[in-house]
């Protein structure tokens, strides 16, 4: 078994590089390969090409770029993604990774509703970090990440797949013992999601 584990976060020295750091190691100690993509370091370029939003409705025509990226996601059982929310969403070039990676006759086929073609995948994980305390997340903007990954892209794409988030709140203020716990904690769940 494989997993492909996404990090999207500019600074190589962030708390989400060293989240992802952890989760890499938590799947290899569970006798997991890992592959680790680094959006930013790799210079992944999110927008959709001209061609590529030509062809959506025809024949797909992904760049190479992101045939290479279908590659290692097709070959992968276990997903794991990290990064920051900012401004309650993802940050542009994941979800340029969604736009041009999971595109039309590699993710899904048209139809109402879309038919999933992801079925490689057992499990998603996302860990993610927010500024924000747990309440405005929650109560107040009813978690918009959660309810995008998980029902629209992942739940259309991959709906078989075991899905867990763990979202770090309040993170800029993160003290070492709730920040040991959070670890702690995505630690279990990345092993569950491997069937460990």
């Amino acid at each position: 078994m494989s997993v492909h584990l996404v990090l999207a976060h500019p600074l190589a020295d962030s708390l989400n590089a060293r989240l992802a750091g952890r989760a890499a190691q938590a799947c290899a100690e569970a006798g997991q390969a890992v592959d680790r993509l680094d959006l930013y370091a790799e210079g992944f370029a999110p927008a959709l090409t001209v061609e590529e939003r030509t062809n959506h409705y025809g024949t797909p025509r992904p760049g190479a770029d992101a045939r290479a990226l279908q590659a290692r996601l097709g070959a992968a059982e276990h997903l794991v993604l990290v990064f920051p929310t900012w401004w309650f969403a993802m940050p542009a070039t994941l979800k340029g990774w969604f736009d041009r990676v999971w595109g039309p006759g590699f993710a899904f086929d048209h139809g109402t509703p879309i038919r999933p073609r992801l079925t490689h995948l057992r499990s998603v994980t996302i860990v993610t970090t927010l500024g924000s305390p747990w309440w405005i997340d929650t109560l107040v903007m009813r978690r918009p990440v959660r309810r995008v990954l998980g029902t629209a892209i992942v739940g259309a794409c991959a709906p078989q797949a075991r899905f867990a988030m763990l979202s770090l709140y309040a993170a800029e203020t993160v003290t070492q013992d709730r920040l040991a716990r959070f670890e702690a904690a995505m630690e279990r769940t990345i092993a569950r999601q491997l069937g460990r």
